[in-house]
């Protein structure tokens, strides 16, 4: 999935990443504007995981929830 396809459906994806991460604020969420990057990064901050634990996290998350919206 591309970052430009993330960004423009992040608005229907905040509520799903909400609820995976639930630590993270809505501001927060608001933010990344579907930056799996910044993400990754909000993930490995909140809950003390490694880098790459943290972007297999994220990756995983948007895998398993593309498609239309």
């Amino acid at each position: 999935m591309n970052e430009d396809t993330l960004k423009g459906q992040w608005k229907q994806l905040k509520g799903k990443a909400k609820a995976a991460w639930g630590d993270l604020t809505d501001d927060e969420l608001t933010q990344v504007e579907g930056n799996a990057e910044r993400l990754a990064g909000l993930v490995q901050e909140r809950y003390g995981r490694t880098r790459e634990e943290a972007e297999r996290e994220v990756n995983d998350f948007f895998e398993s929830n593309r498609g239309p919206y």
